[in-house]
């Protein structure tokens, strides 16, 4: 899921100016295509946080974990750890490709956020961001850029729209989106190879709604369209070129 859902809900709540321990946990469940370029989905779990100590700030974004060490109200970076789900349940002609194990992803970000009035609102938050699998599952490298727009922050509701891109490295593309020789001839899907490039542009909206200071829901809805190369693979032709997400947490904050 998008960092949009962690800025919605820690908007909603007054924090502590003395550095003490505080923060936003979430937990709920979500939906998510099956594997990447697939048109069925999978439920998820769906668990999010925003917690900060001091100058840290450690966010969990679904199954994505950051942290930003930069102590400034406008910029942020630091390092970023994730994973990708597995494809190993496919059906039909996919199901008869090798197998690809959940691959865990390290990197980093940076981001800046730009204007907003009181409370946040009305602010646009920059990030890029930039993993590599250190699990020896695709050995690629993903990088994207994302902006967030805060249309609406109020101690009880939230709204924000979101945007981004993800350029993939070949090694990513040809493992979760090529066919070789040999998988074409078991397969029966035509051989493709792939070049690095853009993968996909996707747009979202988070909102979230407080009963009180300590528990409220926040929920998320998003798409991805997968562009270039891995648009024309015969595994997005079985698939689905929309990848659409969505989420709804219980939150609560301390």
């Amino acid at each position: 899921m998008a960092g949009a859902v962690i800025g919605t809900a820690a908007s909603a709540q007054d924090r502590p100016s003395d550095g003490s321990l505080h923060g936003v946990v979430a937990l709920g469940v979500g939906t998510m295509p099956e594997y990447d370029g697939a048109e069925d989905m999978r439920a998820i779990p769906f668990a999010f946080g925003d917690i900060r100590w001091r100058h840290v700030n450690i966010e969990v974004r679904g199954l994505r974990a950051r942290a930003d060490l930069v102590p400034n109200a406008r910029l942020s970076a630091g390092p970023v750890i994730g994973a990708r789900l597995s494809r190993d349940d496919a059906e039909g002609a996919v199901g008869l490709l090798p197998e690809i194990d959940t691959a865990f992803e390290a990197g980093a970000f940076v981001g800046y956020r730009f204007g907003g009035r009181e409370g946040g609102a009305g602010s646009l938050q920059t990030e890029l961001t930039v993993l590599r699998d250190v699990s020896s599952t695709h050995e690629g490298v993903l990088a994207t850029a994302s902006a967030s727009y805060y249309a609406v922050r109020k101690p009880d509701f939230s709204l924000t729209f979101d945007a981004q891109t993800t350029w993939a490295s070949e090694d990513y593309a040809r493992t979760y989106f090529g066919v070789d020789p040999v998988a074409a001839s078991v397969s029966g899907l035509a051989a493709y190879r792939l070049d690095s490039g853009f993968k996909d542009v996707g747009v979202g909206v988070s909102a979230g709604y407080w009963f009180n200071k300590s528990l409220g829901v926040v929920g998320r809805v998003g798409v991805n369209y997968l562009v270039g190369d891995i648009a024309d693979s015969p595994i997005t032709d079985l698939g689905s070129r929309w990848q659409p997400t969505a989420g709804i947490t219980l939150a609560y904050s301390f």
